[in-house]
This record gives C-alpha cells, structure tokens and sequence, in this order.
C-alpha cells in the first residue's frame, strides 16, 4: 500500500521561509519522479514543481520559479520542497505525488497516481 504522508506546513509571515517533507512507503521511491501540488481555497489544485527519480532533473511553475527548490533522498524516501519569499498567493494545501511516467515534462494531475493527504499552508500579508 503507497503512503505519501507531508508534514512542515504551518503559519508564516509574507517573505518567510517553510521545508515541506514527504515520507514516502509502500512503492520503490527511487525509481519514481515525484512532484508536489497545492489547491487555494475555491481554487483548482495546480503544479508546483517535480523532479526525477534520481534527482538530477527539476522543473518548476513559473509561479514559485526562484523562490521554491525541490530536492530529495533516495536513501531516506523522502521529497522535499524548500519555500523562500513567501507570498500570501502561497497559501494553500500542498500535496505530494508520485509520478505514473519516466519524463518530468508531464505536470498534469493526471499524470500522477499516488498521492498524499496534503499539508496546509498559510502565508500572512
């Protein structure tokens, strides 16, 4: 049974800083591109990053481009998204994902077969 489970949300003033995780269990993380997505309040749930299995390849939204990096390690099934300058337009629910194909250049929720409950946050102007 895959379980993506994402914790690090929280509150944060506008130009702060939060590291999202997810562990990982249940699927051969290594071998799968991962991605990470947020849903705003009355709002569609939309691509924020993804990166290859073996993490050498990242490609972002041109919303978060230069603010968020996502990384992670193989060794511990854990994803990770680190959230610089935050902004109100932030917040949201942030979910992570595991990829059903090889290249990072699909983005779409559908490309996506597993993933988690999401954790909330919260960026105060």
């Amino acid at each position: 049974q895959v379980q993506l489970v994402e914790s690090g949300g929280g509150l944060v003033q506008a130009g702060g800083s939060l590291r999202l995780s997810c562990a990982a269990s249940g699927l051969p993380f290594h071998a799968y591109n991962m991605g990470w997505f947020r849903q705003a309040p009355g709002k569609e749930r939309e691509f924020v990053a993804v990166i290859s299995w073996n993490g050498t390849s990242t490609h972002y939204s041109d919303l978060v481009k230069g603010r968020f990096t996502i990384s992670r390690d193989n060794a511990k099934n854990t994803l990770s998204l680190q959230m610089n300058k935050l902004e109100p337009e932030d917040t949201a629910v942030y979910y992570c994902a595991a990829s059903n194909f090889l290249s990072i250049d699909h983005t779409q929720m559908g490309d996506f077969g597993s993933w988690g409950q999401g954790t909330q946050v919260t960026v105060s102007s």
